[in-house]
């Protein structure tokens, strides 16, 4: 990569909730890159639209520009097919950007900047740093908030729930 081209760095992610870990990432996105971009997915995993799941985010990190993947596949894993068909997917959505950096904490992170031809930056991926996962969340929101900002836990107690999943 040329000393003088801009970098650009996304990841993405249902955000579902956002929570310390996603932070963490978008923050050493922020630290390293030029442009960061966050591609915030459809999903049913929680009772909260993509739309607010994205707010959360520029509501943190204005000079972050987000994204929305509606309607992704529903064929996920890291075997050839599903890594084309999402690929094929999230490089739709992406197709205007001069992108040079993949951030994640997940093995997927790998197959994303292969296919991109593109620098695969992974963050946190052991969860040594910020020991959290989404699901923890979603399975008792009270428990673990200490996890999430404010904003993401009074969106999540809105319908007085222990969780903040649709169950």
């Amino acid at each position: 990569m040329k000393d003088n081209m801009e970098k650009v760095g996304f990841t993405i992610g249902k955000f579902a909730p956002l929570h310390k870990g996603h932070q963490y990432l978008i923050e050493t996105a922020i630290k390293e890159m030029d442009k960061v971009i966050v591609v915030v997915y459809d999903t049913d995993l929680i009772d909260i639209p993509t739309e607010k799941r994205a707010n959360w985010i520029k509501r943190l990190y204005p000079n972050v520009e987000v994204k929305f993947a509606h309607n992704p596949p529903k064929q996920y894993g890291l075997d050839d097919e599903s890594v084309n068909i999402q690929m094929k997917y999230l490089t739709e959505i992406m197709k205007d950007e001069k992108l040079t950096h993949f951030y994640s904490s997940e093995k997927y992170g790998e197959c994303v900047a292969k296919y991109m031809n593109i620098i695969d930056r992974r963050v946190d991926d052991e969860r040594k740093i910020v020991p959290i996962r989404a699901t923890d969340v979603r399975n008792n929101i009270d428990e673990n908030k200490n996890w999430i900002e404010n904003i993401v836990y009074s969106d999540c107690k809105k319908n007085n729930k222990t969780d903040c999943s649709l169950q």
